[in-house]
């Protein structure tokens, strides 16, 4: 009899310890409250303000986390017509937005343009200046980089410069294409060209290239950054308010910061 009172004992203050054990550990990790994803399909020409923006947001909104997809306009155009799980595009060119637009794909009323830019001539940095578009006949120029322009925004609104500048046929054979505007930003800070055509943002934040020229604005298509919520999302509010802030005075100081015009 004594030795099982003795058992019963034991086995009681076993349950107890594992209770009060687990009680604990309950009390030290405390069920985290879940964060709201955001993915951002952004133009690669955008990514180093969205990264600081990402920053700023975060802070004021903790509870939202935002996940950045970095691309050529058309290749996120075409990932979200292929069904992407996407919540914001932020485009380099109005031709992509409207065409998903088109398709149904954007959350009415959501669509606003942001931004602007200019398009600018770059040498590496221990060659000489080129002080205007023409000089890209030169014949000591041999290779020149552009955007792919049927894909890649930047390249269509260099292509479009250098036809209305009577240039395009005389440069056909010394054109190399980049996937997109950074890697022909990459192409000219290597010296593996002699001259490129990138975004002034672009050329801004490098310090391996010498900007020689700016394109006069009316010689291509406006340079606008259209941004807007996709209808595929499952945060529609907080797609919402993450667009709403892009519109910000602390968003549009990032962008001028980064040399970026904002679009009235």
């Amino acid at each position: 009899m004594r030795r099982k009172r003795i058992i019963t004992l034991i086995t009681w203050l076993t349950t107890a310890v594992v209770f009060t054990v687990s009680f604990s550990a309950i009390r030290i990790f405390p069920v985290r409250a879940q964060r709201t994803p955001l993915t951002v399909s952004a133009a690669i020409s955008l990514t180093n303000a969205m990264q600081e923006i990402r920053t700023i947001y975060q802070n004021g909104n903790p509870n939202v986390n935002i996940t950045y997809n970095f691309a050529s306009s058309s290749a996120l155009q075409q990932q979200i017509e292929q069904g992407a799980p996407v919540d914001v595009f932020f485009s380099a060119a109005g031709k992509q937005m409207d065409a998903l637009q088109q398709k149904n794909f954007l959350v009415p009323g959501t669509r606003k343009t942001l931004l602007t830019n200019r398009l600018v001539l770059i040498t590496p940095k221990n060659a000489p200046a080129l002080t205007s578009f023409r000089n890209l006949t030169n014949s000591q120029l041999r290779r020149i980089a552009i955007a792919e322009p049927r894909s890649v925004p930047a390249g269509q609104y260099a292509q479009e410069l250098l036809t209305n500048l009577k240039l395009l046929h005389l440069l056909k054979l010394k054109l190399i294409y980049g996937n997109n505007v950074r890697q022909v930003l990459t192409y000219v800070e290597t010296g593996n060209v002699d001259a490129g055509i990138v975004y002034t943002t672009d050329a801004q934040e490098s310090t391996s290239v010498t900007v020689g020229a700016t394109a006069p604005s009316n010689l291509h298509l406006p340079i606008v950054y259209p941004v807007a919520a996709l209808k595929s999302s499952r945060n529609v509010t907080a797609v919402r308010n993450f667009v709403q802030f892009l519109s910000s005075s602390q968003a549009r100081a990032v962008f001028q910061k980064y040399g970026f015009g904002i679009a009235t």
